[in-house]
């Protein structure tokens, strides 16, 4: 299987508010695979970029065993690469979910993103709409 790449964001009106995840999954040849939106609550932000990590895992099962992920949180990202220490409890049980998907993969690899990419802007744009429509 050849590697996909996941572009995921999350959002929050209220932080913690109405939230809603994005997610852009996109082939080496940078054709877009798949987009998913849903709303998922009330949630933080990091709360949801979590949520959108998780479900971008989820999805990605079904293409690929090698997974590169992005993200505009660059908290995020350096919590999943264990650069930074996760200390909210909420958010380390998320983790916690996020470790247990990466199991299902061969390689999983987090990376920060400008907001300037365009994949990442379709995902912020899909975890907004989803919002709009509550």
């Amino acid at each position: 299987m050849s590697k996909i790449i996941s572009y995921s964001d999350g959002a929050s009106r209220g932080n913690p508010g109405k939230a809603a995840i994005g997610i852009v999954l996109v082939g080496e040849n940078k054709k877009t695979l798949r987009e998913h939106s849903q709303t998922i609550g009330i949630a933080t932000n990091n709360q949801a970029e979590y949520r959108a990590i998780i479900k971008a895992l989820e999805l990605a099962q079904d293409y690929t065993d090698d997974v590169e992920c992005f993200l505009d949180s660059e908290l995020i990202v350096k919590q999943l690469n264990r650069e930074y220490k996760t200390k909210n409890l909420k958010l380390r049980e998320l983790q916690r979910v996020v470790r247990q998907k990466e199991e299902t993969f061969i390689r999983v690899t987090y990376k920060h993103v400008r907001r300037i990419n365009p994949f990442i802007q379709r995902a912020d744009e899909l975890a907004n709409l989803a919002l709009d429509a509550l």
